[in-house]
C-alpha cells in the first residue's frame, strides 16, 4: 500500500499528460459491449468484488476490483480503492477532451488499473442511465461516456459515482487461472462497499466479508 502511495503522484501527472493529448475515441468502449456473456464454462464474475490476496504486488497491492464484465473473451474490472487525487470536474473534462462549460464541483480520481491509463471510466449507481452505460448487476453500472461526467458536473448525474482512470483487464480464462492459483478471492459487490466504504479500510472490510461467507 505504501509503495502505491509513493507512486501515485507520478502516475497522476503522467495520466493527465497522456489524457491531454488523447482523443475521446481512444477510450476502449468496445470492451464494454454487453455481447457474449458466455464464459465458456465458469460462472461469470461480473458484479463480484475481486480482493487481491496479501502476496499480490503492484499494481494490485491490496486492490479491490469491481468486475464489470467477464465472458469467454476475458474480463474487465475497475480498482476502487487506489485513490490518486481530487480534481475539479472541469479540469478533468478539459484534460480528456470533453465539454467543461458550466460544470462545477470536484471528484476524487482513482487508479482503475494499468490498462489504458488515459481512459476515464465512471462507476455509478443504476438510478442513472446513459447511452453507453453497461448495467453490471442492476445496482451498479459502468460508463466510458464523458457525458456522464459532464452531467455530474451539472448536478444531474447519478446519486453515487466513482471516477477511475484505466482499468484491469484479463484475456480468455486468465482471470479464472489466477483465481485457481490463489491470487484473488471474491465476494458479491454491495453499493455500500463500492461507493461509501472508507477507501483505507475497503480491502480489510471486503476480506472480512469473504471470511464470513466461507
Amino acid at each position: 500500500m505504501r509503495a502505491f502511495a509513493d507512486r501515485r503522484g507520478r502516475w497522476l501527472a503522467w495520466i493527465f499528460a497522456a489524457a491531454a493529448v488523447a482523443l475521446p475515441a481512444a477510450v476502449p468502449h468496445a470492451a464494454l459491449s454487453p455481447e457474449e456473456p458466455d464464459v465458456g464454462g465458469p460462472t461469470s464474475l461480473a458484479g463480484q468484488l475481486l480482493i487481491a490476496t496479501p502476496d499480490m504486488g503492484a499494481p494490485f497491492d491490496h486492490a479491490v476490483i469491481l468486475v464489470a464484465q467477464h465472458n469467454r473473451d476475458g474480463a474487465l474490472g475497475i480498482i476502487i480503492n487506489h485513490p490518486l487525487a481530487t480534481r475539479p470536474i472541469a479540469r478533468i473534462l478539459q484534460a480528456l477532451g470533453g465539454d467543461a462549460h458550466d460544470v462545477s464541483g470536484s471528484l476524487p480520481i482513482y487508479f482503475g488499473g494499468p490498462v489504458s491509463p488515459a481512459a476515464a471510466f465512471i462507476l455509478h449507481s443504476a438510478d442513472f442511465r446513459a447511452d453507453r452505460s453497461l448495467d453490471i448487476d442492476g445496482r451498479v453500472a459502468l460508463s466510458d461516456d464523458l457525458a456522464v461526467l459532464r452531467d455530474i458536473g451539472l448536478g444531474k448525474g447519478p446519486a453515487k459515482r466513482l471516477l477511475a482512470l484505466g482499468y484491469a483487464g484479463w484475456g480468455p480464462r486468465q482471470l479464472d487461472d489466477e483465481i485457481a492459483r490463489g491470487a484473488w478471492v471474491s465476494v458479491p459487490e454491495t453499493p455500500q462497499l463500492v461507493f461509501d466504504d472508507d477507501r483505507a479500510k475497503l480491502w480489510t472490510d471486503a476480506m472480512a466479508l469473504h471470511k464470513t461467507e466461507r
